[in-house]
């Protein structure tokens, strides 16, 4: 065999392959199989018609573990402070506008490091003080930098909530109970589950 036939033969394949590739590619990806008229109108979520309240979150109780005040009418409500198997806290919460105007973040919610604060509004300023143990647990940062809170909220308007998060190192865990303080806003002590 020439090597002028071997390409050819070659080239023939390689374009006999790429097009039944897209052939069996479009059969896949194709239409409904014309049962349109016949799908239901409902999602995959749950339906609401049969009357059940909606369930607090998973890891999160229905009362509060602690109310803090902060200016402005704004009260940030502790839903749960959960340890998880990597040695990480996790404090879920709940920001709601009580005022009767719409309140401005304050850059203290960000804290005073620089690294935190080049990286926009956050809620980096947040603190963990286990003072049976002695220490206090800042905000965790990812490899750039970043505080593993939410971030970017920066309004919140009257009788609005905005859920938030933070993620702390874990006290050792014989530790249950910590102070929690967020500057602006009062201290309390909250119970840490898992």
């Amino acid at each position: 065999m020439s090597i002028r036939f071997t390409a050819q033969a070659r080239r023939g394949l390689v374009a006999l392959t790429v097009s039944t590739g897209l052939a069996l590619g479009a059969a896949a990806c194709g239409g409904s199989g014309g049962d349109d008229a016949k799908k239901p109108e409902t999602s995959a979520s749950a339906s609401r018609s049969d009357g059940s309240k909606p369930s607090a979150q998973e890891g999160q109780s229905a009362e509060p573990l602690a109310e803090l005040r902060g200016p402005d009418g704004l009260t940030l409500a502790i839903t749960s402070a959960q340890r998880d198997a990597g040695g990480f806290v996790t404090i879920n919460a709940q920001l709601k506008n009580d005022g009767s105007k719409d309140a401005v973040l304050s850059s203290q919610l960000s804290g005073n490091e620089t690294e935190i604060m080049k990286n926009g509004q956050s809620f980096g300023g947040a603190t963990l003080v286990d003072s049976k143990g002695r220490k206090r647990y800042y905000v965790l940062r990812d490899t750039e930098g970043r505080p593993l809170t939410t971030t970017g909220v920066q309004t919140v308007r009257t009788g609005d909530t905005v859920p938030i998060f933070m993620q702390f190192p874990a006290p050792p865990a014989g530790t249950a109970e910590v102070s929690f303080q967020l500057p602006t806003f009062a201290s309390a002590t909250i119970q840490i589950s898992g």
